[in-house]
């Protein structure tokens, strides 16, 4: 199965938001607001972000293999959107505010695989508290 870059992009928020085990409505519109206003997504025919988001559900369904399905994504992501990718990740496991241990988890396995640099990576999530924070 080959992936294009921004099809790889749903999928790691996808998969995002299924690590706590349910998919909210604040996710499911985070994920549309992010596809429409990202120039990451630029050219991308939103009329398939249903399906894609489909496709990535049964890839999840289909598979017991968390880290071969990740590593598939992953290496569909070119290393120059890498923070791009992690940042995405980052803000659907946040929008929910309270972040599980799966979320977790799941981000720390993206952040290794992706290798990103610590700074870099505490930058991100210190980016999306911020923004996400109530009064």
């Amino acid at each position: 199965m080959s992936l294009s870059t921004q099809d790889a992009l749903v999928y790691l928020m996808v998969i995002a938001a299924t690590s706590d085990a349910a998919v909210s409505d604040r996710e499911l519109r985070a994920i549309e607001a992010l596809v429409g206003r990202s120039p990451v997504f630029d050219g991308f025919d939103r009329s398939r972000l249903g399906e894609v988001a489909a496709e990535a559900i049964d890839l999840l369904k289909d598979s017991s293999d968390l880290d071969r399905v990740l590593g598939m994504i992953l290496g569909a992501i070119p290393a120059r959107l890498h923070d791009t990718a992690y940042a995405l990740a980052v803000e659907i496991a946040t929008v929910d505010i309270r972040l599980v241990q799966e979320e977790l988890r799941l981000l720390e396995m993206i952040r290794d695989k992706l290798a990103l640099d610590g700074l870099i990576s505490a930058a991100i999530e210190a980016s999306a508290r911020a923004r996400l924070r109530h009064a």
